[in-house]
């Protein structure tokens, strides 16, 4: 019986470490997805400030010749603006701002100015909480293996010490300790995702 569970237990230890390294590695790859996906937001974060900038520009310079009654000047700042900003000027201006105590400060606030690449930030930020939390789930799995490399080492030690032992219920009380570890151990392990390189 100790000879078995010598056996059996080193076979479990090398099967949980292998499946530690390879848990590890999908933790590295879901990793180094979450920091391109982290990566291509910053991007898109910096085209959404910089289409606000213009945005905000150009509806200064717009305003500046609305206020001077120069309409050929602002006629000229308002076929400028861009696609996506132009839908909530022309709404802001509907709301009568001059007049209106009540009209948004600016088209800004207006729930017509969309960004296309804020989306696509909200987006991509959406994906890296989902592809981090894998990856963090694949961390788990590889630390629980590392538990189970520790619990197969323990019932190795148990049915190693065992032969050593002179007293027989001793050797019989050490070695049912192993086996209880071991057997609780596998069927933990059983239960356990795996993951196999290709």
């Amino acid at each position: 019986m100790s000879t078995l569970l010598l056996a059996l237990a080193a076979v479990a230890t090398a099967w949980s470490s292998y499946q530690s390294n390879r848990w590890t590695a999908e933790y590295r790859k879901a990793s180094g997805h979450t920091n391109a996906i982290r990566i291509e937001a910053a991007r898109a974060q910096g085209q959404a400030e910089a289409e606000t900038q213009i945005d905000v520009a150009t509806f200064i310079q717009w305003v500046d010749a609305y206020a001077l009654r120069r309409t050929e000047l602002q006629d000229f700042y308002f076929k400028r603006f861009r696609k996506e900003f132009k839908p909530a000027v022309v709404a802001w201006i509907a709301t009568r701002p001059l007049t209106n105590p009540n009209a948004p400060l600016t088209p800004f606030a207006m729930p017509q100015y969309k960004l296309a690449a804020r989306e696509v930030v909200r987006q991509l930020d959406a994906d890296a909480d989902v592809s981090s939390a894998l990856g963090q789930e694949y961390s788990l799995r590889s630390t629980d293996y590392v538990l189970a490399v520790v619990l197969f080492a323990v019932s190795l030690f148990f049915a190693g010490i065992s032969t050593k032992l002179g007293e027989r219920r001793f050797k019989v009380a050490i070695l049912v300790c192993g086996w209880i570890i071991f057997l609780g151990t596998i069927a933990w392990v059983a239960t356990s995702p795996i993951s196999v390189s290709i």
